[in-house]
């Protein structure tokens, strides 16, 4: 593993994300499309995902980039727009979609919904009344479990 995929993996759990807590996400996308769908499935392909290097560039950026909002550290007006999660801002959006756009269209639609219902994980993200900034992390985390949801459709699709 590199350096990178090992930091981008560690400051996933530092920030309070496990490996499981997406594949629990990736399990909600699929398991209607899949019934016999086990987590393993889903935690293998989560990891196959976090193992793409522009996976791993997007997850130090937009962690740097709450960790810095979270401690006061960005210039005006940018501080203030990333700490509240301004509706409009939208460059955390562009951010995951980056990583949604590696397995193809159906990764949009997955995002999509998921980024809509903020089950799992993306609820706890969300919570603003921790004090925690996770304005790109709650997208980076529901981009990661679309795209690994997209690559598990496709790979089940060639063998069935």
């Amino acid at each position: 593993m590199s350096k990178i995929e090992e930091t981008a993996r560690n400051w996933l759990k530092e920030r309070g994300v496990t490996i499981e807590d997406i594949a629990e996400l990736v399990y909600y996308l699929q398991v209607k499309y899949h019934p016999n769908l086990q987590m393993e499935e889903c935690i293998h392909n989560v990891d196959r995902v976090i193992a793409k290097r522009e996976v791993q560039n997007a997850i130090l950026t937009g962690i740097q980039l709450d960790k810095l909002a979270e401690n006061g550290m960005l210039d005006e007006p940018l501080q203030t727009t990333i700490k509240s999660d301004e509706g409009l801002y939208g460059v955390d959006e562009i951010l995951a979609l980056s990583i949604v756009n590696i397995y193809g269209s159906i990764g949009f639609t997955n995002y999509g919904y998921i980024d809509k219902e903020k089950p799992g994980i993306l609820k706890c993200l969300n919570d603003k009344t921790n004090g925690k900034c996770h304005t790109f992390l709650d997208d980076l985390v529901g981009a990661i479990a679309a795209a690994a949801s997209s690559r598990l459709a496709h790979r089940t699709a060639n063998t069935e």
